[in-house]
């Protein structure tokens, strides 16, 4: 069995505002082993980013981690200092962000910026860092790589700025990296690329991957581990094959009655999970998704269900299973 690289435990994540408390993410807890591709699935506004920018300690004013672990090789991240945590941002634990035109600085070349954390965490010279940074470039499939180098965000396209930020999480060989719905506002053959690009190096180099999407049918080919995650708490979780083949949660099951099937065109007819997420900055009770559920039962009303059977691969957070 492979080592667990990542243990997130109880993890909780809230925005406090003037009008309210907002638990954006309410009681999270996974593993993630070495070389596992580990996905985090659900709505928009689930918690799904800012668990993982809490990994980080990269949640911004008026968020604060309210309480939990995040033990990473033995250290509670959470409770390390902030030299400690540059240590370990893009060095040991790398994130390739959601929009990367935002993530990019515009007025340093891609070269540069690559560079930047080869020089910072492994004190590379510079020549050494520059031959890295193309053979990275090469690696992610960016042509004519030594001239490439040189130019700057807006000579890209995006899907060839999003290899630069995969280029870039790789360059330190980190332990995991964190893929924030890395292939958003891109066409659908250059998301799969560029999955298969990232998780396709990860593997090679024994890298862990965080995987989060809104999209079950994008994980299904990658994803080791799935947890679905539903008003800032994982509604289920289990491994690739067993959420695919038996969704338990009736969330998990609607996630999947949204994805097109390319093999059942005519007879398939897509069924949108009908409602809207909870407001969570508004006192909540019973289940969450009881709203929006079609096999809710009078228990629902009153107890918040835990995830079952404890202990077991296959978990879920329900009265009424599938």
């Amino acid at each position: 069995m492979p080592d667990i690289l990542l243990q997130v435990r109880d993890l909780r994540t809230y925005f406090y505002t003037e009008q309210a408390v907002i638990r954006a993410v309410d009681g999270v807890s996974y593993a993630v082993s070495e070389g596992e591709t580990v996905a985090l699935v659900g709505e928009s506004g689930c918690g799904k980013s800012v668990s993982a920018l809490s990994i980080l300690r990269l949640v911004s004013y008026p968020g604060r981690i309210v309480g939990g672990e995040v033990i990473f090789e033995g250290k509670d991240l959470l409770k390390a200092s902030e030299n400690e945590m540059n240590g370990f941002r893009g060095s040991r634990i790398a994130m390739v962000f959601q929009e990367p035109m935002t993530s990019l600085n515009p007025v340093m070349s891609i070269g540069e910026q690559i560079a930047e954390p080869l020089t910072v965490h492994l004190k590379m010279a510079r020549q050494a860092a520059r031959r890295r940074v193309i053979e990275l470039l090469q690696a992610v499939g960016i042509p004519d790589a030594e001239r490439r180098c040189r130019d700057y965000p807006h000579h890209f396209s995006g899907g060839m700025r999003q290899r630069v930020m995969i280029a870039m999480a790789l360059a330190c060989n980190p332990k995991i990296i964190i893929a924030d719905e890395p292939t958003t506002a891109l066409d659908v053959t250059i998301q799969a690329q560029l999955l298969d690009l990232m998780t396709g190096l990860a593997l090679q180099s024994g890298t862990a991957v965080i995987l989060i999407s809104h999209n079950l049918g994008v994980v299904a080919r990658y994803a080791d581990t799935v947890n679905v995650m539903y008003a800032g708490r994982i509604v289920e979780s289990g491994s690739g094959d067993s959420i695919y083949a038996r969704p338990r949660h009736p969330y998990t099951l609607g996630l999947l009655q949204c994805v097109p099937r390319t093999d059942r065109i005519r007879e398939h007819k897509l069924t949108p999970i009908k409602g809207f997420p909870p407001d969570l900055s508004r006192p909540l009770t019973g289940c969450y998704f009881r709203p929006r559920c079609s096999f809710a039962v009078n228990r629902c009303k009153d107890e918040y269900p835990s995830l079952e059977p404890p202990g077991a691969e296959h978990t879920y957070a329900c009265f009424n299973p599938r």
